[in-house]
């Protein structure tokens, strides 16, 4: 072997013993950072959505494409809607869901187990009514403007779990309506809609974005009119969770001129709500999408409106508060989002772990250079004892044999190998031995 090579591979092995115990307790240190902090999100996730066709099925596909792209599976769990995703989070069926403002009782323990990632959309009350209805009941040219002209209808409210029985409660009662004075019905939207355009329901009432198929139905059929909430300001004042809302003449269809006139809505805002175990990277990424997916402007919000935390019923997440307040992070707009996050999760534990091998480092190097020392000095104690002998006793009759101890001595060193920077310890204690060996002989 060269012996270049030789010597290349001699202070490799020299730095690995020395610096090997520091690397490997470095190593052993981020990994239990790593496992203790568990940086990376798991693999699937479940969202609550509401039923088929509604806009909590549509926006819960889109969710799903998003955080397809970084490897995530969201698995879409059909539902009837806002009250059931509700109950569904508070037994930790699934970790996420879209959740209704004013659909549902809040419970002590929601603020401690439960958190939102911010309001994504505003889902308007769309009570739908037949105009042969409101002729007979209201008489000729008759419209619905409140709720108080409801007294005999005969009005679907939904599904338990959709929400909106629970939320029409509150509005009539607010009104003073007692619900003996209708015929309600608790239908899901495709069989309440189909009994609309029967004649079997005078009313129907939906709480629904406006991508939901079913109101963009209604709101283009001949007969079928939306009621119009003219004290849309009031009830914005008396229910925190409600914000009056307005449907722009033509915004449905512009050519047809649909609606042909401004319609006031109170529109409760719809929330993300996710169980607080669930794992930050994934609250993370869920805020991201609902950046990207809600921050369009829209029929009744302008662009990048939304998300925001203005009427959340629940403690805003750390992760959904910074990605509002602040967008995306700035590692996650250069680097790949798995690397941008390790480095955002354990940049703490990073520097508790430098502040603890930081000192350690600094005998390191000291190590070494006492590791490649000691192969030349440990020498100097025999050389010193031959030294000694021959000042004490340098006689003719011994100088023979401390001749053969010194010649020893040198061959043995003559095998040392040390790194060429420290070739002149090696190259010192040669010449030292060659002076003992001169004392000698002039003895």
């Amino acid at each position: 072997m060269p012996q270049a090579i030789r010597y290349t591979l001699l202070s490799i092995r020299d730095l690995l013993i020395s610096f090997g115990p520091f690397v490997l307790l470095a190593g052993l240190l981020l990994a239990l950072a790593y496992w203790w902090i568990d940086p990376m999100p798991p693999k699937t996730v479940v969202l609550a959505t509401g039923p088929a066709q509604s806009a909590y099925d549509e926006i819960g596909k889109k969710y799903k494409t998003f955080l397809a792209g970084y490897g995530i599976e969201v698995q879409l769990r059909p539902t009837e809607g806002s009250s059931a995703n509700l109950e569904l989070l508070r037994s930790g069926t699934v970790q996420l869901g879209f959740v209704q403002g004013g659909s549902s009782n809040s419970k002590p323990q929601d603020e401690s187990s439960l958190s939102s990632l911010g309001s994504l959309f505003v889902e308007p009350v769309w009570l739908f009514y037949r105009s042969e209805s409101a002729t007979r009941l209201l008489g000729k040219g008759g419209k619905l403007t409140s709720l108080t002209q409801l007294k005999g209808w005969r009005v679907n409210v939904g599904t338990e779990g959709s929400g909106v029985p629970a939320l029409m409660a509150k509005l009539l009662e607010s009104n003073k309506v007692e619900a003996e004075g209708m015929a309600l019905s608790r239908l899901e939207q495709t069989p309440a809609t189909m009994a609309l355009l029967a004649g079997e329901t005078d009313a129907i009432v939906f709480a629904s974005a406006p991508e939901s198929l079913m109101v963009q139905m209604l709101l283009m059929t001949p007969g079928v009119q939306l009621m119009d909430f003219v004290q849309n300001e009031a009830y914005s004042r008396r229910f925190a969770f409600l914000s009056p809302a307005t449907l722009p003449r033509g915004v449905v269809d512009l050519a047809q001129d649909v609606p042909a006139q401004d319609l006031h809505l109170v529109a409760p805002t719809t929330s993300l709500i996710a169980r607080d175990d669930t794992h930050p990277a994934l609250l993370h990424l869920f805020s991201a999408a609902a950046n990207q997916l809600h921050g369009n402007a829209g029929w009744f919000n302008k662009a990048r409106e939304y998300p925001n935390a203005k009427r959340d019923e629940l403690p805003l997440a750390q992760e959904a508060d910074r990605y509002i307040k602040n967008g995306a992070p700035l590692l996650q707009r250069y680097l790949p989002f798995w690397a941008a996050n390790v480095i955002e999760r354990m940049w703490v534990v990073l520097g508790i772990i430098v502040a603890v091998l930081l000192p350690l480092s600094r005998i390191l190097p000291p190590l070494y250079q006492f590791r490649v020392r000691s192969r030349v000095f440990k020498w100097y104690a025999q050389l010193r004892e031959i030294e000694n002998r021959v000042e004490a006793d340098g006689s003719s009759s011994h100088a023979a044999g401390l001749v053969q101890e010194l010649n020893q001595l040198e061959t043995k060193v003559e095998k040392v190998n040390v790194p060429l920077s420290y070739a002149d310890e090696l190259y010192s204690l040669r010449n030292n031995i060659h002076l003992v060996r001169k004392k000698l002989l002039r003895a």
